[in-house]
C-alpha cells in the first residue's frame, strides 16, 4: 500500500474482545453471552462487533455510541 493510499484511508480503531471488556467495564464472558443470545428480555444488547472468520473486534466508535445509547438521566429525562 503507497502512502498516498493508506493517508486517504479513515481511521479506525478496531479492539480486541480483552481490550473491549477492559473498555466498557464489563467481562469478556458478558460480550460472549450478549453474542451468543443477542437481544434478551431486561439485559441490554450486546455491543455491535465485526466477525471474519471466528476472529471478532469491536470498533472504538461503536462501542462509544452503545455506551451512550445506555445512559440513564438520575433526573429522569430521557437516556
Amino acid at each position: 500500500m503507497t502512502t498516498a493510499t493508506k493517508s486517504t484511508l479513515p481511521e479506525r480503531r478496531l479492539l480486541s474482545e480483552a481490550e473491549t471488556a477492559h473498555y466498557i467495564g464489563m467481562s469478556r464472558g458478558y460480550l460472549r453471552k450478549a453474542r451468543m443470545e443477542g437481544m434478551r428480555e431486561r439485559h441490554a444488547p450486546a455491543p455491535p462487533y465485526i466477525q471474519i472468520s471466528r476472529t471478532v473486534r469491536y470498533d472504538l466508535a461503536d462501542l462509544d455510541a452503545w455506551i451512550l445509547e445506555h445512559r440513564v438521566d438520575p433526573r429522569g429525562g430521557n437516556r
